[in-house]
C-alpha cells in the first residue's frame, strides 16, 4: 500500500483546480478526491470543510497574492490611494489571467449575478478591508452616523466596481486583455473624480468607451 504523502493547503488547491478543469465538475466526494491524490481524507479537513469552502479560499488567495506583491514594492507604498488601487487592479487581474481557465470555470455560469455569488464571499471581505485602509479622502460629514454610512457606501460601490471589472475581463476578447486595462484605468479614474466631486469629464470618457464596446459586441 502506497504511503500517504504530506500535503499543504496549496497542494490541495492545486489538485482541486486540476481536477475541475479536467472533468468540468467538482469531485464526487472528499474521500474519492483524497484517494485519487494519495492523501489522507483527514488532511483535507485540516484546511477546508467542503469543496465550496475551498473555492471561496481560492479567490481570497488570489487577493492575498496580489496584496503581498504590492506590499513588497517601495513605489507602491509611496503612492496615493488612487494609484494604489490602480496598482492593485493591474496586479490582481494579472493573477486572474494566469488562472483564467479556473476563474471562467468557477464564475462563467454566474456572470449576471456575481454580486451574490457565494464563491466570492471571502474575496469581498478581504477587498472591503483593503478599501477601508486605503484612506481614500472623502467629504468630511462631521457626523458619526453619516460617516459610517459613507464608509459603508464606499466599500459597497468599490466592490461593485470590482465585480463589473471582472465581468468585463471575462467577456474581453482583445489581445492580452488590453481593453480590460483601459477599462480599469478609466473606471478607477472616474470613481475617484466622482468622490472629488469633479466627475463629468471622466464619466463621459468612460461612457464613450463602454458605448463603443457595446456597439462592437452587437
Amino acid at each position: 500500500m502506497a504511503k500517504k504523502k504530506t500535503v499543504s493547503q496549496m497542494d490541495i488547491i492545486s489538485a482541486y483546480m486540476e481536477y475541475v478543469l479536467t472533468y468540468d465538475e467538482q469531485p464526487k466526494t472528499v474521500f474519492a478526491f483524497a484517494k485519487n491524490n494519495n492523501m489522507e481524507e483527514q488532511k483535507f479537513y485540516e484546511f477546508f470543510t467542503s469543496f465550496d469552502a475551498l473555492e471561496k479560499d481560492i479567490f481570497k488567495i488570489f487577493f492575498d497574492n496580489a496584496h503581498d506583491i504590492l506590499e513588497k514594492s517601495e513605489d507602491y507604498l509611496s503612492f496615493d490611494s488612487r494609484n494604489k488601487l490602480l496598482s492593485f487592479y493591474y496586479t490582481f487581474f494579472e493573477i486572474l489571467t494566469a488562472n483564467r481557465s479556473y476563474v471562467i470555470y468557477a464564475l462563467d455560469g454566474h456572470k449576471n449575478s456575481l454580486k451574490t455569488l457565494r464563491t466570492l464571499a471571502h474575496l469581498k471581505s478581504r477587498f472591503a478591508n483593503y478599501i477601508e485602509h486605503l484612506n481614500i479622502q472623502m467629504i468630511d460629514l462631521r457626523q458619526e452616523q453619516l460617516q459610517k454610512l459613507q464608509n459603508r457606501s464606499l466599500k459597497e460601490s468599490a466592490w461593485l466596481q470590482l465585480l463589473v471589472t471582472m465581468k468585463f475581463w471575462m467577456d474581453d476578447t482583445s489581445p492580452s486583455f488590453e481593453k480590460t486595462d483601459v477599462f480599469i484605468e478609466k473606471s478607477v479614474r472616474a470613481s475617484f473624480d466622482l468622490i472629488d466631486t469633479t466627475p463629468l469629464k471622466s464619466l463621459v470618457d468612460l461612457g464613450k468607451f463602454l458605448y463603443k464596446e457595446k456597439m462592437h459586441m452587437n
